[in-house]
């Protein structure tokens, strides 16, 4: 799991042998199908190339298109596009499981593939002749921002139907690598004011070459991730270009759509910190039975209080684990049969938040306990360290998540508004 440098054996036998273990799947009750599980697989075979290329990946600032391109192949992108839209059709656990794997060996490429694969789940939601569009190239990679950071203006041009748009979205993760890109956007008139529409326009999709991207993702941690921030400056678009939200479409009672809107946009987070936790974790017992501390006859491998912490952070670890999935899976499987609920938001937005946390104390410990180590680039603990760091960043794992959470708890607020 080592950046930058060869990587001990004993490391990979550790590491696959934590592949293969029973804990693994700990807190997974469904069952997954042939198809789901080979994602899986996929992702774990990728896993040395993303260790490998690490040290480039960070240096690059963006998924090389190579890689980028591969995970498109393996159909990463379109995990959550429905079967009736061509795409995989996978549930939410399917997705997270696909990003804590390969987040075990490198943060960024997890992370663009949550933010890749959400960007596409509105798929349902776009105008037909757009998704014919989106739908030409099965490995189609995406990128998008859901924040509505641009407005729309209806304007005609050579007697097409259109809108000119104008917006500064950041974080756009994946941005670089990406054949479309969306930002969520409302519409407004010539005056500015926004226009109150039974239908209203949420999201643009954009070519590359119509917007300018910033090269403004000089960062501590997901270097790789390219979440540079795009610009949209009077960009003139057909309106087939623009989407609506999902409720205003046919597929509207699909299961990926009753499932709680901000946690599908969210839960990734919680699996990609889990997926380095773990990762960091595998390093220290692998490295520890090498290392004698200066000063020491014996390994740290024989040290009690990395015993101690060591077992503490793998309960830990595994209990948030444990909890997270159940929670994803109940919503799931509610979303078979009805709408998404209050509580079952709750329940996913306060163990997302709780994997993160979880997974950010985990590895500050293993970071801290393997000593000097842990900060050359020959070790994954410097590099899963300052990626959990940047993703904890997030807005969907923030403090007032759990504030939210509260107020529900307590009965004084019966919406949940943002959660």
């Amino acid at each position: 799991m080592c950046v930058g440098g060869s990587t001990p054996a004993i490391l990979d036998t550790d590491t696959a042998r934590h592949q293969d273990r029973p804990e693994a799947n700990v807190g997974l009750a469904f069952d997954m199908t042939p198809a789901e599980t080979a994602l899986i697989d996929a992702a774990r075979d990728l896993r040395p190339e993303l260790t490998a290329r690490s040290g480039e990946i960070d240096r690059l600032r963006s998924l090389p298109q190579d890689l980028a391109e591969r995970m498109a192949g393996h159909g990463f992108y379109r995990l959550l596009v429905p079967k009736d839209l061509g795409g995989a059709g996978v549930s939410p656990a399917v997705l997270c499981r696909v990003c804590e794997t390969l987040a075990g060996a490198n943060g960024s490429a997890a992370w663009c593939i949550f933010i890749g694969s959400t960007s596409q789940y509105l798929f349902g939601a776009v105008q037909p002749s757009l998704l014919d569009k989106l739908l030409e190239d099965p490995d189609v990679i995406t990128s998008g921002v859901f924040a509505d950071s641009g407005t729309a203006m209806a304007e005609e041009r050579a007697g097409e139907p259109g809108y000119v748009i104008d917006g500064h979205w950041r974080w756009g993760s994946g941005c670089h690598n990406a054949q479309w890109i969306s930002g969520g956007i409302h519409e407004v008139d010539r005056s500015g004011e926004p226009v109150g529409a039974a239908t209203p326009f949420t999201r643009v999709f954009f070519r590359p070459d119509e917007i300018e991207i910033d090269d403004n993702w000089h960062v501590s941690g997901l270097r790789g991730s390219g979440s540079s921030d795009f610009r949209a400056c009077g960009v003139w678009v057909p309106a087939e270009r623009l989407a609506t939200s999902i409720e205003h479409t046919p597929y509207a009672d699909l299961p990926i759509y009753r499932f709680p809107r901000f946690g599908v946009l969210g839960i990734p987070i919680g699996a990609i910190a889990m997926g380095m936790a773990r990762a960091s974790l595998d390093e220290v017992m692998g490295v520890a039975k090498q290392k004698t501390p200066q000063g020491s006859r014996r390994t740290l491998a024989m040290r009690p209080a990395l015993h101690r912490d060591l077992a503490v952070a793998d309960t830990e670890l595994q209990a948030a684990r444990t909890w997270f999935y159940q929670t994803v899976e109940a919503a799931w499987a509610n979303a078979q049969e009805a709408d998404e609920t209050l509580e079952h938001r709750r329940a996913i937005r306060t163990a997302n938040v709780h994997a993160v946390n979880t997974s950010i104390r985990v590895i500050d410990r293993m970071y801290t306990v393997l000593g000097g180590t842990s900060v050359f680039e020959t070790s994954c603990l410097q590099q899963h360290f300052r990626d959990v760091h940047v993703a904890s960043q997030h807005m969907m794992v923030a403090d007032s998540v759990m504030e939210v959470a509260g107020r529900i708890m307590l009965g004084l607020d019966e919406r949940g508004i943002g959660i």
